[in-house]
């Protein structure tokens, strides 16, 4: 059985490459286009797969019944994730994001979610997907339906998982709706934009205090980008912070930043599998998501020997 579940988005990403994101009602021009797998959930799930090697990590979604799908499932094959938590859905089409990408990184994304709205929390309760629940020992909550994020959470708890959720799309609601899932949540992932609009604030003492609230013991992470990451726990007692990998130091290039988050949660939650503390998962997530910022694909996130050897190269830096 597999120790990691993720759940949540499988799109394909379609992402075009451009001098600079245009203004409002501006046509630039598209240098190149790449077409690849994304979804946040998948993302995750391979960056995981990467790190703790074939069959060790699983992926519930849903796809719709079209040429994208079969192109997905042979992409997950190929990285050693397995797919039976995936259902199909007649007569939908498989997620897709158009994403825009300039030359620093910066980026636009524009989802269609198709068949990953339809996994509903019925689902979850499936011989196929409880079966994978059971044998786990962390389950990542992504972007499912609320809904299912919320059926997921519960049934996780109360077989003894961990659970990390990063919300995403749903930043933008109101607190009390994300309240149920929350109090079956062990980690909740944001970044500074997300917690801004879900909090009205995004200063990591004031964010604690307001999510210890909700649900005492919680422990919060903050992505911040090219500050580096942040995890808060115990009301506001306990602040880990880690610094974001200067790439430049070891003439490395950001090229596109999109998927960074993924690749940090997908090592973050492999270092939990392992057992390792919370200061060095959130090392290993800073690695791996500043390591993807270097690759363009979506999925950049690195293999077990290429972030090992990164971490080597830091400390050798940093002497």
């Amino acid at each position: 059985m597999s120790d990691l579940i993720c759940c949540g988005a499988i799109n394909w990403d379609i992402n075009l490459f451009v001098d600079r994101l245009p203004r409002t009602g501006e046509e630039v021009k598209v240098k190149e286009i790449q077409r690849v797998s994304g979804g946040t959930a998948a993302n995750v799930a391979v960056a995981a797969a990467r790190i703790l090697g074939p069959s060790r990590v699983s992926l519930i979604g849903s796809l719709g019944c079209d040429e994208i799908a079969e192109k997905q499932l042979q992409i997950l094959i190929s990285e050693g994730v397995d797919y039976s938590g995936i259902l199909k859905i007649d007569g939908e089409e498989s997620g897709q994001a158009y994403i825009t990408i300039s030359s620093n990184g910066e980026n636009e994304i524009h989802t269609f979610f198709g068949a990953n709205l339809k996994l509903a929390p019925e689902r979850i309760e499936d011989r196929e997907r409880l079966s994978l629940i059971f044998g786990s020992k962390i389950i990542v909550i992504m972007d499912p339906p609320l809904e299912t994020a919320e059926k997921l959470a519960k049934i996780s708890k109360e077989n003894g998982k961990t659970v990390i959720w990063d919300p995403g799309v749903y930043s933008g609601y109101e607190l009390k709706k994300l309240t149920p899932t929350i109090m079956n949540v062990d980690y909740f992932v944001l970044n500074n934009l997300e917690f801004q609009n879900l909090l009205g604030t995004n200063d990591p003492k004031e964010i604690i205090q307001s999510m210890s609230q909700v649900k005492r013991g919680i422990k919060v992470i903050i992505k911040e980008g090219d500050r580096g990451s942040t995890l808060l726990g115990d009301g506001g007692a306990l602040t880990i912070h880690v610094d974001a990998v200067r790439l430049s130091k070891l003439g490395m290039e950001i090229v596109n930043t999109v998927g960074c988050g993924d690749a940090f949660i997908g090592a973050f939650a492999a270092a939990k599998v392992e057992e390792l503390d919370d200061t060095e998962a959130l090392r290993l997530g800073n690695v791996a998501g500043s390591f993807k910022a270097t690759r363009k694909e979506t999925r950049g996130g690195p293999t077990r020997a290429q972030l090992y050897e990164l971490m080597a190269r830091l400390s050798e830096v940093d002497k």
